[in-house]
């Protein structure tokens, strides 16, 4: 009895001493709980692309703008397609402001779309913003420029196809590849499976497959001397229901189609374009430090040092700020639950 009762007791000193330290750092200012501190930025994907090249871009400029001026790690944890990172942010990193996470465009859709993987409410994230809200960008079908097929058109006809790789069924390459064959009754045949931008870029090389759907910012960052060389050839657009003024002779996927139900599939499918490249941290911080991040963040963004510096490694600057994030977000929810369903059964978790 009386070994319970130290238990008991120790129990509710530890259980006081945490609760105390907790309230000693929120009683820190934004500046003190920071200076000195190092925050762990989490990206959910593999080194190399541009998930990955865009984390390390704004790790390096971000501290600078949050008081106390933090220093920031970048930590790949890659695992289902961007969900796992975002699950642990929710649930398992500390909600003190210590942990951000740069997320996948598509995450925050798979939690709508009720993918049973998703352990998180996108819409109680805390958005920081996007550096890109595709403004000036596009989301290619592409070909290496050696391959036969010229036009997109002409994989509406018999005997011409191409074969597209991709990631794995979360990834946006897959999706829209898929979304092109079955949506858009193009002669396309979808290879999943590889590991990032890098092996796709080099199985096109090989031969292996024809090309990929990819982000023409992507493309420009992680496959700067191919694309200087002219070694790719664009056939459509996805992310954008107007033509890219790089582009004005690609057509978008909207243009091949007049059925309404497949343009509202398109237009849920090209929301997670307008948060490109989007930064969050957990839900339920400290308002004060919620604020400084989403402040830094848009201060970060708003520098001309910073944009210049994006340009030049192909990102598309167009940054949003958290709200913008959090409407989108809103929105993408709001989708009416027909074309979800529809949505879900086309490419949906466990469809491809």
């Amino acid at each position: 009895m009386i070994v319970a009762t130290r238990r008991t007791a120790l129990t509710m000193l530890g259980g006081l001493a945490a609760s105390a330290a907790a309230d000693r750092a929120n009683a820190q200012s934004v500046e003190q709980f920071y200076k000195g501190r190092q925050i762990t930025m989490v990206v959910g994907s593999s080194p190399g692309g541009i998930n990955d090249i865009s984390a390390r871009f704004v790790a390096r400029y971000l501290g600078q703008y949050i008081p106390g001026h933090p220093t920031i790690v970048v930590e790949n944890q890659p695992g289902a397609g961007g969900i796992t990172a975002a699950n642990r942010l929710a649930n398992v990193f500390p909600h003190d402001g210590s942990y951000i996470a740069k997320l996948e465009r598509a995450v925050p859709l798979l939690a709508i779309q009720g993918d049973p993987n998703v352990h998180f409410d996108p819409l109680k994230l805390t958005w920081l913003g996007s550096l890109s809200s595709y403004a000036h960008d596009s989301y290619l079908m592409m070909v290496m420029a050696t391959n036969p097929i010229k036009s997109v058109y002409e994989l509406k006809q018999p005997g011409k196809s191409i074969t597209l790789g991709g990631d794995n069924a979360a990834s946006s390459n897959v999706i829209f590849a898929t979304i092109a064959k079955e949506i858009l009754g193009l002669n396309i045949k979808v290879i999943s499976g590889y590991t990032g931008a890098a092996p796709l870029f080099l199985a096109m090389q090989r031969g292996e497959i024809d090309g990929q759907v990819v982000g023409y910012s992507s493309v420009r960052t992680g496959q700067r001397d191919l694309w200087n060389r002219h070694a790719f050839r664009a056939l459509m657009q996805f992310g954008r229901s107007t033509r890219l003024a790089d582009f004005p002779d690609i057509p978008t996927a909207n243009e091949l189609t007049k059925d309404p139900s497949a343009l509202a599939l398109l237009d849920f499918a090209n929301l997670q374009f307008s948060i490109s490249l989007p930064f969050a941290a957990p839900p339920r911080l400290p308002p004060d430090r919620a604020k400084a991040l989403q402040t830094a963040f848009m201060d970060m963004c708003k520098s001309p040092q910073v944009l210049a510096a994006g340009e030049q490694l192909g990102f598309e600057m167009s940054p949003i700020d958290g709200a913008a994030v959090l409407e989108l977000v809103a929105r993408a929810a709001a989708t009416p639950h027909d074309v979800i369903d529809r949505y879900n059964k086309l490419v949906g978790p466990g469809k491809i």
